[in-house]
């Protein structure tokens, strides 16, 4: 599937609340420190790369991240700065690492008032499970079959909703987007 950006943009612009969900890049075997310390590959710097440069390039810039306090999680997010510029309020969490879906829900109930894009930089399962659970089931079915298969490193899901987050409940928010680092090509 194909995915133009400017047209998720827009979709996007429509709602006041869009939140991001994304899979840290792809990371090397396991560190000294076992999995937690896990750095980032070449390859998950060309892929952060990617989604940086097109997330900015269609204007989808968060005004606040949160980020999982796993090294390859840390890295994904600083990558994405260097495109993003200093916009984003970041905020780094343990509880992204371990935490599962709870920990996601959480954080969106603790963001900032004046936030309005929202990033949340994790881990499979968690992000796929936690974006089918977010989803609308009104929502475009092949996007919705998309989630069940998981999501690939640096992919980002895309919501929208005219909710403040901390008011999102299951099944409530509109699915606009899974993006891959080939989407943002």
């Amino acid at each position: 599937m194909v995915v133009n950006l400017n047209k998720v943009a827009k979709k996007a612009g429509k709602y006041k609340y869009q939140l991001m969900i994304m899979r840290h890049a792809n990371a090397k075997s396991a560190g000294a420190e076992g999995d937690i310390s896990r750095e980032i590959s070449d390859k998950g710097l060309k892929q952060a790369t990617k989604v940086g440069k097109a997330l900015a390039v269609a204007s989808l810039i968060p005004d606040q991240i949160i980020c999982s306090g796993a090294t390859r999680a840390r890295q994904t997010t600083e990558r994405l700065l260097k495109y993003f510029g200093d916009r984003p309020k970041v905020e780094m969490r343990q509880s992204l690492y371990a935490g599962g879906m709870q920990a996601i829900l959480d954080e969106m109930t603790h963001v900032r008032p004046k936030t309005r894009r929202l990033m949340i930089v994790g881990h499979e399962p968690t992000v796929s499970v936690t974006s089918q659970w977010l989803a609308d089931p009104s929502s475009d079915p092949a996007l919705l079959n998309i989630l069940n298969l998981g999501l690939s490193t640096a992919s980002v899901v895309i919501f929208g909703s005219d909710k403040p987050f901390d008011q999102w409940q299951v099944r409530d928010a509109m699915l606009l987007a899974v993006l891959t680092p080939k989407d943002c090509e």
